[in-house]
Protein backbone atom coordinates (compact mmCIF):
# COMPACT_ATOMS: atom_id res chain seq x y z
CA UNK A 1 0.00 0.00 0.00
CA UNK A 2 2.81 2.44 0.95
CA UNK A 3 4.86 1.81 -1.78
CA UNK A 4 2.03 2.14 -4.43
CA UNK A 5 0.77 5.27 -2.91
CA UNK A 6 4.44 6.60 -3.52
CA UNK A 7 4.84 5.62 -6.38
CA UNK A 8 1.58 6.95 -8.11
CA UNK A 9 1.85 10.15 -6.16
CA UNK A 10 5.46 10.82 -7.57
CA UNK A 11 4.09 9.81 -11.37
CA UNK A 12 1.39 12.16 -10.78
CA UNK A 13 3.91 15.01 -9.90
CA UNK A 14 6.13 14.07 -13.27
CA UNK A 15 2.93 14.06 -15.47
CA UNK A 16 2.32 17.37 -14.07
CA UNK A 17 5.54 19.23 -13.78
CA UNK A 18 7.78 17.79 -16.71
CA UNK A 19 6.26 19.76 -19.23
CA UNK A 20 6.51 23.11 -17.42
CA UNK A 21 9.98 22.41 -16.16
CA UNK A 22 12.27 20.39 -18.74
CA UNK A 23 10.47 21.54 -22.21
CA UNK A 24 8.30 25.19 -22.06
CA UNK A 25 9.94 27.19 -19.08
CA UNK A 26 13.89 26.58 -20.46
CA UNK A 27 12.36 27.32 -23.58
CA UNK A 28 10.83 30.79 -22.96
CA UNK A 29 14.01 31.55 -21.29
CA UNK A 30 16.28 30.73 -24.45
CA UNK A 31 13.49 31.88 -27.13
CA UNK A 32 11.10 34.83 -27.25
CA UNK A 33 12.24 36.13 -23.97
CA UNK A 34 10.44 39.39 -24.64
CA UNK A 35 7.04 38.03 -23.84
CA UNK A 36 5.60 34.77 -21.61
CA UNK A 37 4.41 32.99 -24.19
CA UNK A 38 5.10 29.52 -22.17
CA UNK A 39 2.36 30.41 -19.68
CA UNK A 40 -0.55 29.42 -22.40
CA UNK A 41 0.12 26.59 -23.55
CA UNK A 42 1.05 25.81 -19.62
CA UNK A 43 -2.46 26.77 -19.08
CA UNK A 44 -3.93 24.41 -21.27
CA UNK A 45 -1.95 21.69 -20.33
CA UNK A 46 -2.47 21.98 -16.74
CA UNK A 47 -5.63 22.42 -17.45
CA UNK A 48 -6.20 19.00 -19.07
CA UNK A 49 -3.90 17.41 -16.53
CA UNK A 50 -6.53 18.62 -13.87
CA UNK A 51 -9.16 17.14 -15.36
CA UNK A 52 -7.95 13.85 -16.10
CA UNK A 53 -6.42 13.32 -12.47
CA UNK A 54 -9.76 14.55 -11.18
CA UNK A 55 -11.70 11.99 -13.17
CA UNK A 56 -13.62 13.75 -15.33
CA UNK A 57 -11.40 12.37 -18.14
CA UNK A 58 -9.83 9.11 -18.91
CA UNK A 59 -12.06 5.58 -18.46
CA UNK A 60 -14.65 5.94 -16.85
CA UNK A 61 -13.69 2.86 -14.58
CA UNK A 62 -11.18 4.56 -13.00
CA UNK A 63 -12.48 8.11 -12.68
CA UNK A 64 -14.21 7.35 -9.25
CA UNK A 65 -11.09 6.29 -7.82
CA UNK A 66 -8.76 9.07 -9.20
CA UNK A 67 -11.23 11.58 -7.73
CA UNK A 68 -10.86 10.28 -4.08
CA UNK A 69 -7.35 10.19 -4.54
CA UNK A 70 -7.01 13.72 -5.72
CA UNK A 71 -9.57 14.75 -2.44
CA UNK A 72 -10.32 18.18 -4.15
CA UNK A 73 -13.23 18.63 -2.67
CA UNK A 74 -15.39 21.72 -2.76
CA UNK A 75 -15.65 24.03 0.55
CA UNK A 76 -18.60 26.29 1.80
CA UNK A 77 -17.23 30.04 2.35
CA UNK A 78 -17.17 28.97 6.33
CA UNK A 79 -14.14 26.53 6.16
CA UNK A 80 -12.34 28.32 3.35
CA UNK A 81 -11.94 31.02 5.52
CA UNK A 82 -10.69 28.94 8.75
CA UNK A 83 -8.31 26.76 6.39
CA UNK A 84 -7.08 29.80 5.25
CA UNK A 85 -6.22 31.50 8.67
CA UNK A 86 -5.19 27.56 9.86
CA UNK A 87 -2.63 27.49 7.20
CA UNK A 88 -1.31 31.04 7.94
CA UNK A 89 -0.65 29.85 11.74
CA UNK A 90 1.16 26.68 9.94
CA UNK A 91 3.37 29.00 8.07
CA UNK A 92 4.43 31.33 11.20
CA UNK A 93 5.40 27.98 12.74
CA UNK A 94 7.24 27.26 9.83
CA UNK A 95 9.12 30.22 10.01
CA UNK A 96 9.97 29.69 13.72
CA UNK A 97 11.59 26.17 13.00
CA UNK A 98 13.67 27.30 10.39
CA UNK A 99 14.68 30.32 12.91
CA UNK A 100 15.54 26.99 15.55
CA UNK A 101 16.75 24.66 12.89
CA UNK A 102 19.69 27.69 11.67
CA UNK A 103 21.27 27.75 15.38
CA UNK A 104 21.65 24.06 14.96
CA UNK A 105 22.87 23.17 12.12
CA UNK A 106 23.99 25.46 8.74
CA UNK A 107 21.20 25.86 6.10
CA UNK A 108 22.34 25.27 2.74
CA UNK A 109 22.45 28.26 0.10
CA UNK A 110 20.79 27.83 -3.24
CA UNK A 111 21.24 28.46 -6.92
CA UNK A 112 20.63 31.84 -7.46
CA UNK A 113 17.67 32.83 -10.22
CA UNK A 114 19.18 34.61 -13.43
CA UNK A 115 17.16 36.85 -15.75
CA UNK A 116 18.39 36.11 -19.14
CA UNK A 117 19.60 38.81 -21.45
CA UNK A 118 17.19 40.41 -22.74
CA UNK A 119 14.42 39.60 -20.78
CA UNK A 120 11.82 42.03 -19.18
CA UNK A 121 11.73 41.82 -15.29
CA UNK A 122 7.90 41.25 -15.81
CA UNK A 123 8.25 38.62 -17.95
CA UNK A 124 10.43 37.13 -15.69
CA UNK A 125 8.13 37.83 -12.95
CA UNK A 126 4.72 35.99 -14.97
CA UNK A 127 7.51 32.62 -15.17
CA UNK A 128 7.91 32.32 -12.03
CA UNK A 129 4.24 32.92 -11.16
CA UNK A 130 3.67 30.45 -13.25
CA UNK A 131 6.35 28.08 -12.01
CA UNK A 132 4.52 28.96 -8.37
CA UNK A 133 0.94 27.59 -9.10
CA UNK A 134 2.44 24.74 -11.46
CA UNK A 135 4.20 23.70 -8.01
CA UNK A 136 1.13 24.55 -5.88
CA UNK A 137 -1.25 22.13 -8.30
CA UNK A 138 1.31 19.18 -8.80
CA UNK A 139 3.12 19.02 -5.68
CA UNK A 140 -0.55 19.40 -3.33
CA UNK A 141 -2.57 16.94 -6.17
CA UNK A 142 0.72 14.27 -5.87
CA UNK A 143 1.67 14.60 -2.54
CA UNK A 144 -1.35 15.23 -0.22
CA UNK A 145 -3.60 13.75 -2.32
CA UNK A 146 -2.41 10.22 -4.37
CA UNK A 147 -0.26 9.79 -2.34
CA UNK A 148 -1.18 11.11 1.20
CA UNK A 149 -4.91 9.88 1.09
CA UNK A 150 -4.63 6.00 0.22
CA UNK A 151 -1.90 5.79 3.32
CA UNK A 152 -3.92 8.27 5.98
CA UNK A 153 -7.05 6.19 5.38
CA UNK A 154 -5.17 2.72 6.28
CA UNK A 155 -2.56 3.98 8.65
CA UNK A 156 -3.63 7.34 10.08
CA UNK A 157 -2.42 10.49 10.03
CA UNK A 158 0.73 10.82 11.12
CA UNK A 159 2.70 7.54 9.34
CA UNK A 160 1.05 9.19 6.24
CA UNK A 161 2.65 12.60 6.69
CA UNK A 162 5.97 11.17 7.57
CA UNK A 163 5.93 9.33 4.26
CA UNK A 164 4.93 12.32 2.04
CA UNK A 165 6.88 14.59 3.70
CA UNK A 166 9.89 12.44 3.46
CA UNK A 167 9.01 11.47 -0.38
CA UNK A 168 8.44 15.47 -0.70
CA UNK A 169 12.11 16.15 0.92
CA UNK A 170 13.98 13.63 -0.89
CA UNK A 171 12.39 14.85 -4.29
CA UNK A 172 13.39 18.52 -3.72
CA UNK A 173 16.98 17.21 -3.94
CA UNK A 174 18.34 19.28 -7.06
CA UNK A 175 17.66 22.70 -4.41
CA UNK A 176 20.28 21.56 -2.17
CA UNK A 177 22.17 18.28 -3.81
CA UNK A 178 24.56 18.30 -0.87
CA UNK A 179 22.52 18.81 2.20
CA UNK A 180 19.37 16.75 1.21
CA UNK A 181 19.53 14.90 4.85
CA UNK A 182 20.11 18.61 6.82
CA UNK A 183 16.66 19.25 5.34
CA UNK A 184 15.00 17.03 5.30
CA UNK A 185 13.39 17.56 8.60
CA UNK A 186 12.09 21.33 7.35
CA UNK A 187 10.03 19.38 4.75
CA UNK A 188 8.58 16.89 6.71
CA UNK A 189 7.44 20.18 8.70
CA UNK A 190 6.32 21.49 5.48
CA UNK A 191 4.57 18.60 4.96
CA UNK A 192 2.71 18.46 8.15
CA UNK A 193 1.09 22.16 7.57
CA UNK A 194 0.02 21.23 4.44
CA UNK A 195 -1.06 17.98 5.12
CA UNK A 196 -2.88 18.53 8.13
CA UNK A 197 -4.37 21.27 6.36
CA UNK A 198 -5.45 18.65 3.79
CA UNK A 199 -7.02 16.02 6.25
CA UNK A 200 -8.60 19.00 8.74
CA UNK A 201 -10.79 20.40 5.65
CA UNK A 202 -11.01 16.48 3.79
CA UNK A 203 -9.81 18.33 0.85
CA UNK A 204 -5.96 19.31 -0.71
CA UNK A 205 -8.05 22.79 -2.20
CA UNK A 206 -6.49 25.68 0.67
CA UNK A 207 -3.47 23.52 0.99
CA UNK A 208 -3.00 24.10 -2.82
CA UNK A 209 -3.81 28.39 -2.84
CA UNK A 210 -1.02 28.77 -0.01
CA UNK A 211 1.44 26.26 -1.58
CA UNK A 212 0.97 28.38 -4.57
CA UNK A 213 1.08 32.08 -2.85
CA UNK A 214 4.22 30.33 -0.69
CA UNK A 215 6.24 29.83 -3.74
CA UNK A 216 5.55 33.22 -5.22
CA UNK A 217 7.20 34.56 -2.07
CA UNK A 218 9.91 32.15 -1.86
CA UNK A 219 11.04 32.29 -5.49
CA UNK A 220 10.29 35.78 -5.98
CA UNK A 221 12.35 36.39 -3.09
CA UNK A 222 15.31 33.66 -4.06
CA UNK A 223 15.13 35.79 -7.75
CA UNK A 224 15.65 39.36 -6.22
CA UNK A 225 18.00 38.28 -3.46
CA UNK A 226 19.73 35.44 -3.99
CA UNK A 227 18.16 33.62 -0.89
CA UNK A 228 16.04 30.51 0.03
CA UNK A 229 12.95 30.85 2.03
CA UNK A 230 15.05 28.69 4.49
CA UNK A 231 17.65 31.62 4.86
CA UNK A 232 15.54 34.32 6.59
CA UNK A 233 18.90 36.86 6.84
CA UNK A 234 21.59 37.94 4.83
CA UNK A 235 24.05 36.46 7.65
CA UNK A 236 24.20 33.27 8.95
CA UNK A 237 23.22 33.17 12.66
CA UNK A 238 26.17 31.54 14.84
CA UNK A 239 25.24 27.84 16.07
CA UNK A 240 24.73 27.18 19.72
CA UNK A 241 27.30 24.96 19.66
CA UNK A 242 29.69 27.98 19.22
CA UNK A 243 27.59 30.60 21.19
CA UNK A 244 25.82 28.46 23.70
CA UNK A 245 21.67 28.41 24.73
CA UNK A 246 20.70 31.91 24.53
CA UNK A 247 17.56 33.49 25.24
CA UNK A 248 17.09 34.36 21.53
CA UNK A 249 17.47 30.29 21.00
CA UNK A 250 14.52 29.86 23.54
CA UNK A 251 12.40 32.29 22.43
CA UNK A 252 12.58 30.85 18.86
CA UNK A 253 11.85 27.07 20.26
CA UNK A 254 8.97 28.65 22.07
CA UNK A 255 7.34 30.68 19.85
CA UNK A 256 7.70 27.17 17.16
CA UNK A 257 5.73 25.32 20.33
CA UNK A 258 3.44 27.95 20.38
CA UNK A 259 2.19 28.35 17.11
CA UNK A 260 2.55 24.90 16.03
CA UNK A 261 -0.14 24.39 18.96
CA UNK A 262 -2.08 26.76 17.43
CA UNK A 263 -1.65 25.65 14.23
CA UNK A 264 -2.93 21.93 15.43
CA UNK A 265 -5.81 23.53 17.54
CA UNK A 266 -7.13 25.71 14.89
CA UNK A 267 -6.78 22.43 12.42
CA UNK A 268 -9.00 20.42 14.63
CA UNK A 269 -11.32 23.51 14.72
CA UNK A 270 -11.42 23.31 10.29
CA UNK A 271 -11.91 19.70 10.83
CA UNK A 272 -15.07 20.07 13.35
CA UNK A 273 -16.54 22.78 11.61
CA UNK A 274 -15.79 20.89 8.30
CA UNK A 275 -17.92 17.78 9.87
CA UNK A 276 -21.17 20.22 11.18
CA UNK A 277 -21.92 21.85 7.84
CA UNK A 278 -21.64 18.51 6.01
CA UNK A 279 -24.08 17.21 8.52
CA UNK A 280 -26.27 19.89 8.18
CA UNK A 281 -26.37 19.83 4.46
CA UNK A 282 -27.45 16.18 4.92
CA UNK A 283 -30.34 16.94 7.09
CA UNK A 284 -31.17 19.33 4.50
CA UNK A 285 -30.80 16.96 2.11
CA UNK A 286 -33.18 14.22 3.64
CA UNK A 287 -35.98 16.73 5.07
CA UNK A 288 -39.32 16.14 3.69
CA UNK A 289 -41.14 18.32 1.56
CA UNK A 290 -43.90 20.51 2.26
CA UNK A 291 -46.28 18.60 0.53
CA UNK A 292 -45.15 15.20 3.07
CA UNK A 293 -44.67 17.20 5.90
CA UNK A 294 -48.82 18.59 5.25
CA UNK A 295 -49.31 14.79 4.63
Amino acid sequence: MVVRAVVLGVGVLLAGTLPWGMLLAPANLRFGTAIPWAIVPMCVYLWAYWTYIRGDWGHRDTAATRREYLRAHPLPGKVWMMSLAAGLAGFGALVAFLTSMARVVELPASAPILTPEGMPRATMFALLVMSSLVAGVTEEAAFRGYMQGPIERRYGLAPAILVNGTAFGLLHFPNHPDAVLTMLPYYIAVAAVYGGLTWAANSILPALVLHAGGDVWSLGRLWLTGRPEWQLSPDAPARIWESGVDGAFLLSVGACLVLAALTGWMYVRVHRLRVANHEHEHEHEHEPGIENAEA
